[in-house]
């Protein structure tokens, strides 16, 4: 064994511990094991960053431009608000619909950006049924998962196995090779969880706080935040000292542990409710009716030196209603330029002119002033503030994403006139792609040049809504794979395995490459996976003189089961906070579908694809 074979395992080995361990990002360490094989020699600086310019890396990006743009135009959304209409309160029913609409969302766009559109569907049909969130969030979430492998652009997995036919000159795969396996798995997957999964779901109390039909009220968000008794309201009384003072200079959060987040005051023509922002000019006034929420007790004596008197909420203050103030549920995502920055610096009131009045952490409401808390992921927010700045976080979703918001935001869909448009350009690149009438990736590309062009999403928005960190991850392990390759390293793995198992039938293999592919996605990226194994499967095929191609399905499919474990998928994640759920409800739940999956694979593939 050359000592580059060592090395090259060595650094494989080194990249596998820090996916598991969590230490750093999956893209950081993607970046260091390029440059590892770079400067080692092993690979030519066109080889080190030859990942970058891989066709794979080029679809999935324009693939997140498709999927933005169906969401700017309210395409995705109109899904959602159509499973509102016709879903009943009865719980089967509701995960039926969620795991199938998800899954054909997730069929056409990414995996995590289709479940992230649903989980505030999911969590409002929730509450109009008075069901807890955790009945519906981890079916949505595996339905996300499965959706992944209805069509060849599910998942990047699929992608990736698609790329190694094309790499070696072979026929790749149709759009639809993946549609009959993964609807059986879709199909057996919403009956076990309605048989099997809702047994082994919490069973919290009923969502609270909402109207008939599903829609939160501000009693339900104050009282999931538990800030229900903390809203307080004050008068700014004669020669106080914040007469002249504006939001900012006040700075009432740093001296009280005051979150102001309305105020009323005497217009020219009536007294109204005013939501105030750091960009308000207007100085506070005698007479003025501060809302906010005060995380503390203070005292009278306090408050009475800064010249401000406290009201009783009573019937007029309680009056602050939905036409006034928005309200709305964020959480936290993994990729957010906000972890590790404090809320008082994370640019909430500057950016987006909204109040941070609350903070749910695992499933927990914070107290006290946490101003000076550093954000993390999956961290919960609920941000008060005008109804169109409200509206505007539909397209602010780079950092944090809606878990829960009013029915009114479907008014300020930034695009909505372009549906028609986007729904069009989405067919054209369908059809392209079916029909093979260009390359996957030329028609993609073309699709997602036409939805900018079109208007369908800013030139801006389309930079900002690629996942880059997951693009850099991709090309980042592909140089993996080359050195692999380039060192023997590739070929002593695939000896190792056949003979393990080359004088067993094919079957047995492709059962043993799903099973590897399956346990090495729960803890680290199935993407990463499916790069490192897929070369795999193809060498393994041809020692053993069989086709490939069922064995890189076999890859594919099991990447996208990361049913185990919550930080097998960020799709998975995104709903563990929501849900309130432990990292032994998704292995309850998870290991047996895994198994079912595993079984109905290995059955179905070679029938569709024989060896």
């Amino acid at each position: 064994m050359s000592w580059e074979m060592l090395f090259t395992f060595f650094v494989l080995f080194a990249a596998v511990i820090l996916f598991v361990t969590d230490k750093l990002r999956l893209d950081l360490v993607a970046i260091m094991v390029m440059l590892a094989l770079g400067f080692s020699g092993i690979l030519t600086p066109a080889e080190m960053v030859g990942g970058f310019g891989s066709s794979v890396v080029i679809l999935i990006a324009g693939l997140f431009i498709v999927g933005e743009a169906l969401a700017q135009t309210g395409i995705s959304y109109a899904v959602g608000d159509k499973i509102v209409q016709i879903a009943g309160d009865q719980e089967w029913k509701l995960i039926t619909l969620l795991m199938l609409s998800v899954a054909a969302l997730a069929s056409v766009m990414s995996v995590t950006g289709a479940g992230a559109i649903f989980i505030p569907v999911a969590i409002r049909l929730a509450t109009r049924s008075n069901l807890p969130p955790s009945r519906l969030l981890m079916p949505l979430a595996y339905g996300a998962l499965i959706g992944g492998m209805l069509t060849l652009i599910g998942t990047p997995p699929n992608l990736v196995a698609n790329a190694q036919l094309e790499n070696a000159g072979m026929e790749s795969f149709n759009f639809f090779i993946f549609t009959p396996i993964g609807l059986v798995i879709l199909i057996m997957a919403v009956i076990y969880m309605l048989a099997y999964g809702r047994l082994f779901l919490p069973k919290s109390t009923g969502a609270q706080g909402a109207t008939e039909d599903g829609r939160r009220t501000l009693q339900g968000f104050l009282e999931a935040y538990d800030i229900e008794d903390k809203i307080v309201r004050l008068r700014v009384a004669e020669g106080s000292e914040l007469i002249g003072e504006t939001v900012v200079t006040a700075k009432l959060r740093r001296r009280i542990g005051l979150t102001l987040f309305g105020r009323e005051y005497i217009s020219t023509r009536t007294k109204r409710l005013k939501v105030t922002s750091t960009r308000t000019t207007r100085a506070f006034c005698e007479g003025d009716i501060l809302f906010g929420v005060m995380k503390e007790h203070v005292c009278h004596k306090v408050l009475s030196s800064l010249g401000l008197e406290q009201l009783p909420m009573g019937d007029e203050g309680n009056h602050l209603s939905a036409r006034e103030l928005g309200m709305a549920d964020l959480i936290i995502t993994p990729d957010s330029k906000l972890i590790g920055r404090k809320i008082s610096g994370a640019g909430f009131r500057t950016n987006h002119r909204l109040s941070v009045v609350g903070l749910i952490r695992k499933g927990q409401a914070l107290h006290g002033n946490f101003g000076n808390i550093e954000l993390k992921f999956g961290d919960q927010l609920l941000v008060v503030g005008d109804w169109e700045d409200i509206g505007k976080l539909q397209a602010a979703r780079s950092n944090f994403m809606l878990l829960a918001f009013p029915e009114e935001i479907k008014n300020y869909l930034p695009r909505r006139r372009l549906a028609p448009v986007a729904l069009g350009i989405l067919a054209v690149m369908l059809g392209l792609i079916i029909f093979r009438m260009v390359p996957s990736v030329t028609a993609v590309v073309l699709a997602a040049t036409a939805m900018v062009c079109a208007g369908c999403v800013s030139v801006n928005r389309a930079y900002s809504c690629i996942n880059w960190p997951s693009l850099v991850l991709i090309a980042g392990m592909i140089p993996m794979a080359t050195a692999l390759d380039k060192t023997g390293g590739l070929l002593l793995i695939v000896d190792q395995i056949v003979s393990l198992y080359g004088d067993s039938p094919p079957y047995v293999m492709l059962m043993s490459l799903f099973l590897l592919t399956s346990v090495f996605s729960q803890f680290t990226s199935n993407t990463a996976t499916a790069v490192l194994i897929a070369p795999v499967a193809f060498k393994v095929a041809a020692i053993m003189g069989v086709r490939p191609e069922p064995f890189l399905m076999s890859v594919a499919i099991a990447a996208s089961t990361a049913f185990c474990t919550p930080v097998a998928s960020p799709i998975n994640t995104l709903v563990m906070g929501p849900g309130n759920y432990r990292f032994k409800d998704y292995v309850v739940i998870g290991v047996p579908l895994q198994i079912l999956s595993l079984l109905v694979a290995t059955f179905l593939i070679p029938v569709f694809l024989s060896f």
